[in-house]
């Protein structure tokens, strides 16, 4: 497998938290957003990018420049994995939307992106994250569904691992 990059945004520590848990499994670096640049895009070859989800839908604070250098960047051959982090009982209706946010600035830099996940098992209103009936990437609450939070995590890191460079 290529380099590989675990990239997340956090304000209260739960998307840092899971960035290095997935980081640990997939024996990578993770790394806050604020730190990346297009030296660290330039030398990894997949990315797996995460961001919790605030208000209404709103990406996470550190993400809004990351966000702009995703989509200028040249990520053609790259690729990239989406994860995100949500409440899915008390904002219910925008459940884990930002994904979409880093999805599309990833998708606007000529990633290949891998890593969608049905919604089967989820429980939430809407998200913008959610394409085709499944999310953008891999959806989290560690609030309400903590229990299913490393399966979870097995699971996608299972399906995105043939697709990683």
């Amino acid at each position: 497998m290529g380099k590989t990059i675990v990239v997340y945004g956090s304000s209260t520590g739960t998307c840092e938290a899971i960035a290095e848990k997935i980081a640990e499994k997939v024996g990578a670096k993770a790394i806050n957003v604020t730190d990346l640049d297009t030296a660290v895009l330039a030398e990894n070859d997949n990315l797996l990018i995460g961001t919790s989800t605030w208000g209404a839908g709103e990406l996470q604070d550190d993400w809004y420049d990351g966000v702009d250098l995703l989509k200028g960047a040249d990520l053609a051959g790259k690729v990239v994995a989406v994860y995100g982090c949500g409440d899915s009982a008390s904002y219910s209706d925008t459940f884990c939307s930002a994904m979409k946010e880093l999805y599309d600035a990833a998708k606007a830099g000529g990633a290949t992106l891998v890593g969608e996940v049905g919604t089967e098992g989820y429980t939430f209103d809407d998200s913008d994250a959610v394409v085709d009936n499944k999310f953008v990437g891999l959806a989290l609450d560690d609030i309400n569904e903590d229990d299913q939070t490393d399966s979870r995590i097995d699971a996608w890191l299972g399906q995105i691992k043939d697709s990683l460079k």
